[in-house]
């Protein structure tokens, strides 16, 4: 049974870096998100991370993943700050867990459940830390100062190291991430903006340019 979950785990971190980009949902409101996860997905986007600052974001965990579960798209829990959310995350469905920052507490009930950890580190001693506890994805935050020299400069120490930058990505600077050494890069704001005034069809239009962008990058 260990062994079937531990490969399950790997399996996802291969899609979260597969899905190249790895949409961030913010929302103020249930049906909005939904709203939002399916524009994106309609203009080719298949990672998605539902923020903690979406209402009631466990019942819409479960509803996209109920939604999603015969596709290639994944639900991911983002903004997961204690080890209680990060449960909570996990029974709705959610197949992995992001965080702006590293918890040992969450990172150890990931592995026990062994659900992908994604913890946003700025330092060496961050990224460090969250190797230690088993994470094989680490979110670079915030990705617009860090920069995107810092992912060479830690993978100088940190060689194998696989690298998410979140913060200031859009659909120009993707190729420049990905030529720095991203794995994968997550996107916010850049695409889902216009759903603030309800347009959504200009988020599928933003999803599309990020998904070219990134195939243009190989």
């Amino acid at each position: 049974m260990g062994g079937e979950s531990a490969m399950k785990r790997a399996k996802m971190l291969d899609k979260m870096i597969a899905s190249g980009v790895i949409a961030v949902v913010r929302s103020e409101t249930e049906e909005k998100a939904i709203k939002i996860v399916e524009a994106l997905v309609n203009g080719g986007i298949t990672g998605i991370e539902l923020t903690y600052s979406v209402p009631m974001a466990n019942d819409v965990i479960e509803r996209l993943v109920t939604k999603y579960e015969n596709t290639n798209v994944i639900i991911g829990a983002g903004t997961v700050l204690d080890v209680s959310s990060a449960r909570l995350a996990i029974i709705a469905g959610a197949q992995f867990i992001v965080s702006p920052s590293f918890n040992k507490e969450v990172a150890k009930l990931a592995n026990l459940y062994q659900v992908p950890y994604v913890p946003g580190i700025l330092t060496p001693t961050e990224a460090q830390n969250a190797l230690e506890y088993g994470s094989e994805l680490i979110k670079l935050f915030p990705g617009d100062i860090a920069g995107k020299a810092m992912i060479k400069d830690l993978k100088g120490p940190f060689p194998y190291i696989n690298i998410m930058p979140s913060g200031g990505v859009s659909a120009e600077n993707i190729s420049g991430w990905l030529s720095a050494g991203a794995a994968v890069v997550s996107a916010g704001s850049a695409l889902i903006a216009p759903a603030e005034i309800d347009d959504y069809d200009s988020v599928t239009a933003n999803a599309k340019a990020s998904v070219r962008a990134y195939k243009a990058a190989f």
